[in-house]
């Protein structure tokens, strides 16, 4: 019994996991932000150029399991790198799995954060831009003031969802090599000759950052719906 509640000697190799689970995840959700709220500006925008990119992007990703894309996005990464360092004669270089990992689920996440902010953006009413304009406030001003705080409100339940989603897709990412917390479960499990019980715990971390990250969410809804009367609670 005491073996076992102390992992039997490999509670540090899991809290490595985890630690890598979490940068992984966190790392990939800036970029799928940031990819989001970008992508989603261009399919709202009047010009073609913008637009047409912006859709063919969201609809590609959501149209292919995330295993394909991984793998796909992994190779052809490090084909294009192996390509550009031979015609500039630079020295081999290799994508480590976390750098991977990082952009290849902030990439296919990205695309899903796009529609929750497309949606979102629908939502603030015109007039307040309208108003913003009138007062005189500059483009960046209008987003920062008026554009982003109303459209947090519409879009936080989607984030939430997407970001759970993504969390769990990290898993996704062992497959290139990645030491995450299902890496490390496995091998322990293989080690001891006792998978179940490594996995079981590695489900339980799992649980336990999704049970945290519904509070920072409930937290966030909260502010962004302050003065939304029956919202706010």
């Amino acid at each position: 019994m005491n073996e076992l509640l102390n992992l039997q000697g490999f509670g540090p190799l899991l809290a490595q996991g985890a630690w890598m689970t979490i940068k992984l995840a966190f790392l990939a959700l800036v970029l799928s932000l940031a990819l989001g709220l970008i992508a989603a500006g261009a399919k709202l925008s009047s010009h073609k150029l913008l637009r047409i990119p912006a859709t063919l992007y969201t609809t590609l990703i959501r149209s292919v399991p995330d295993l394909v894309l991984i793998l796909l996005i992994f190779y052809s990464l490090q084909l294009w790198l192996n390509d550009l360092t031979e015609m500039l004669g630079w020295n081999y270089f290799e994508i480590d799995p976390f750098t991977a990992g990082v952009i290849t689920l902030g990439f296919i996440y990205g695309a899903y954060f796009t529609e929750n902010f497309r949606g979102a953006m629908l939502s603030v009413p015109v007039g307040q831009l309208e108003a913003a304009t009138a007062y005189g406030l500059s483009r960046w001003q209008r987003f920062r003031l008026v554009m982003f705080p109303q459209l947090m409100r519409f879009a936080l339940p989607g984030l939430g969802n997407n970001w759970l989603v993504l969390l769990k897709s990290t898993a996704l990412v062992s497959i290139i090599g990645l030491a995450d917390l299902v890496k490390a479960a496995q091998n322990a499990g293989k080690t001891t000759n006792d998978p179940l019980y490594f996995l079981i715990l590695a489900g339980l971390v799992y649980l336990l950052i999704t049970t945290l990250s519904n509070r920072i969410f409930k937290r966030l809804e909260r502010r962004y719906n302050v003065g939304i009367k029956g919202l706010a609670r």
